[in-house]
């Protein structure tokens, strides 16, 4: 231990990694000559006898203890052993939790660790948000070999919004514009099976769609790109790469965003089960 070392020994303890009772430990040490406090950090406290061990060095080393275990068996433990023991402790959560306890007329989980794996699903969809911005619209091919799902369609059968909402479902997802005149990138066919989803639309909505696409763009409806012949070749020259590829294909004609998605979701899951299944 640090017997000999000057200064107040802070030993923080927590059920998860610790995080929450340092930034305190840290933001109140800084009101005071940092060089005094030393911090040891004892994380992850799942049983009694660690509690023990800690409280019995605690005592031997006249430190202090600070921590956040929401466990309540733990939490009354180590306050009884320490006052025991006569080692000054800090609940750093707890007057908190009470008072949310009595306001929400609700108890708390206590479950550790539940901070942390909401920061971590929100990080994961701030990756997935900034990988679909990325890889939208076929913009570098490299990017398809990392994709949950690559979505493939014609033009204006909603690939960017879907890959923007599946995105906020912490999934990667790439997509890929399929034009008669450019040949799809090579990755597309180094994909594995269930990787790829296609959308296909009708013809007679798929014009509508295009000629107010350009009436917002302030270009003549009749531009080759809202034509029933343009559009007829694009989704027979989609359909032949879709069967190229084997993959399944989702028809999104009076589809909402919302609705399509939810069919792909469902789709991963059924390919996640079967490979657990294999």
């Amino acid at each position: 231990m640090q017997e000999n070392q000057p200064g107040q020994i802070i030993y923080v303890v927590s059920d998860s990694i610790g995080e929450t009772a340092e930034f305190v430990v840290r933001a109140a040490a800084s009101q005071f000559d940092n060089h005094l406090i030393h911090t040891e950090k004892y994380p992850y406290i799942e049983d009694k006898a660690s509690i023990d061990e800690i409280v019995d060095s605690a005592k031997e080393s006249n430190a202090l203890i600070v921590f956040t275990l929401v466990v309540p068996e733990l939490k009354d433990y180590i306050v009884e052993r320490a006052a025991a023991a006569g080692v000054p402790v800090i609940d750093v959560m707890g007057p908190l939790m009470g008072a949310l306890q009595q306001i929400l007329q609700s108890s708390p989980t206590g479950k550790p660790g539940l901070v942390r794996r909401l920061d971590e699903e929100y990080f994961r969809k701030v990756d997935a948000i900034e990988f679909a911005v990325k890889y939208d619209d076929g913009r570098d091919p490299r990017g398809l070999l990392r994709a949950d799902v690559v979505l493939i369609g014609v033009s204006r059968t909603s690939k960017t919004p879907l890959s923007m909402y599946l995105a906020n479902k912490r999934l990667k997802v790439a997509n890929v514009p399929l034009v008669p005149e450019v040949e799809p990138p090579e990755e597309l066919f180094q994909l594995p099976e269930g990787r790829i989803i296609g959308l296909k639309i009708s013809s007679e909505q798929l014009t509508g769609i295009r000629a107010e696409r350009l009436k917002s763009l302030g270009l003549a409806s009749q531009a080759n790109y809202a034509t029933m012949e343009r559009i007829n070749v694009e989704l027979e020259y989609s359909q032949q790469i879709m069967e190229r590829l084997g993959c399944p294909v989702i028809d999104v004609s009076n589809k909402a965003v919302e609705e399509t998605a939810n069919i792909i979701l469902e789709m991963i899951r059924g390919n996640r089960i079967r490979k657990e299944k294999h």
